[in-house]
């Protein structure tokens, strides 16, 4: 009986090719038909770690399940007796997100001749979203798509390219002094007197380029919270962390801002990326040119 089993294993896996490529339900019954032994692990054996994992054990889910543990609860002061700190849960969630591929999420690459006339400029595929945070994939469309510089009020962000080049300005939000706001220089073109309480004072901190291949970059409500993200060369997509998730009713809207370019600078010096410099924004409405439409996420689902 134990000859017949090893037949038609070997039946189906020598027809097929694979174990994967065969019925999968009915080659694990006849694999696991014949007991183990203690022989070395042979061809067939090794060709069991490649059948796909379900749901549950995919790299996404996983992400998931990390992200909800680091941010839940992120803001007490210290952790519970025995538990890991936020920064360590951060620094596990990061290690997961920079191994993530786009095959991971079943997304394929766009070239600029995929792009559909009249589109909108960034898409966005929702993935999950719980009280402590939200996750899903966003579609630059082209080499020209931007992001605007925008901000994210009390929250913590973690950004993955997946293809593509982004290029990712990052500005941390300088609070009013006790003294009262500094004066702001006069700005070319100028500011219209209704727009002055519009003002805020921003610290430029990075200017960067990021592939596939760089690590994940990283926001915090006090540090690169407000950043733009543009496109470069052709299309490009990123896995987008936020935590907490964007709510109006809970004082995190989303504002978007102008850089300002001071009257006494000339214009070599006001495009110039100088790290840890003061600058000025101006809060605006969202700019007519950006929109953002919604398509399916393909990958595997999240459960939490």
């Amino acid at each position: 009986m134990r000859a017949k089993w090893r037949l038609l294993r070997w039946w189906a896996i020598s027809v097929n090719g694979s174990v994967a490529g065969y019925g999968s339900g009915r080659v694990r019954y006849l694999m696991s038909a014949e007991p183990r032994t203690a022989h070395a692990r042979g061809p067939t054996q090794r060709r069991r770690r490649r059948m796909p994992r379900d749901n549950m054990a995919s790299l996404i889910q996983k992400i998931a399940r990390q992200a909800r543990l680091t941010f839940h609860n992120s803001s007490a002061s210290a952790p519970a007796v025995g538990a890991k700190s936020f920064t360590d849960n951060l620094n596990q969630l990061k290690n997961l997100v920079n191994q993530l591929r786009t095959e991971d999420l079943q997304i394929a690459p766009r070239s600029a001749q995929s792009a559909v006339p009249q589109s909108p400029p960034v898409t966005y595929m929702h993935i999950c979203e719980t009280e402590s945070f939200s996750m899903g994939v966003f579609l630059l469309q082209s080499g020209q798509a931007c992001i605007p510089l925008h901000d994210h009020p009390g929250m913590h962000g973690m950004l993955k390219v997946l293809y593509g080049t982004l290029s990712i300005r990052g500005f941390d939000r300088l609070q009013e002094s006790a003294g009262g706001c500094a004066s702001p220089p006069p700005f070319s073109p100028p500011v219209l007197p209704f727009q002055r309480g519009s003002l805020r004072r921003a610290l430029r901190r990075t200017a960067s380029h990021f592939g596939p291949a760089s690590p994940p970059c990283l926001l915090s409500p006090h540090r690169d919270n407000l950043h733009q993200i543009s496109a470069l060369d052709g299309p490009a997509a990123f896995l987008d962390i936020l935590a907490p998730p964007y709510d109006s009713d809970d004082g995190r809207d989303c504002h978007y801002y102008q850089l300002l370019q001071p009257a006494a600078e000339s214009q070599d010096q006001a495009g110039k990326e100088e790290e840890n410099r003061e600058v000025w924004l101006l809060e605006i409405p969202q700019p007519a040119d950006f929109w953002c439409g919604g398509e399916p996420y393909p990958g595997p689902k999240v459960t939490l």
